[in-house]
């Protein structure tokens, strides 16, 4: 079972890098974020408060995970599109377990509590291929 998810959230832990082989081929490349989805709402003063957050994990699947793994970090305020599902598992007791996860299409950072950005130039073979 799965369902399209848009969500707003903070990464809440340093994010978690893997390669999984595949043969002879490139190997699979997965990033984790752990990110709580909250949902503000006005508490009268000004103020805003969490009702009904949650956290999910955020899996990125991309040859381009390892490189990301240093730019997305801990305390970010991210917006995150893909596809909610259900991930069973039987935890070290033999009991099963359930929770939902987010594949992610899209992980885009927003510019809240950002203090620099640094961009890098492009390499000189992409710049004559232009």
């Amino acid at each position: 079972m799965s369902t399209y998810f848009s969500g707003e959230g903070n990464i809440g832990s340093a994010p978690e890098y893997r390669e999984f082989p595949s043969g002879n081929e490139e190997p699979r490349r997965l990033l984790r974020l752990n990110v709580h989805f909250d949902n503000p709402v006005p508490t009268g003063d000004g103020e805003f408060g969490d009702r009904g957050g949650f956290w999910a994990p955020v899996e990125i699947w991309h040859r381009d995970a390892g490189h990301w793994q240093t730019l997305y970090q801990k305390g970010m305020r991210v917006l995150v599109q893909g596809r909610m599902v259900r991930d069973e598992w039987e935890d070290a007791d033999g009991k099963s377990r359930e929770t939902f996860k987010v594949q992610a299409r899209r992980v885009g950072i927003l510019p809240v509590r950002i203090e620099t950005i640094t961009l890098t130039s492009k390499p000189a073979d992409a710049q004559q291929n232009e």
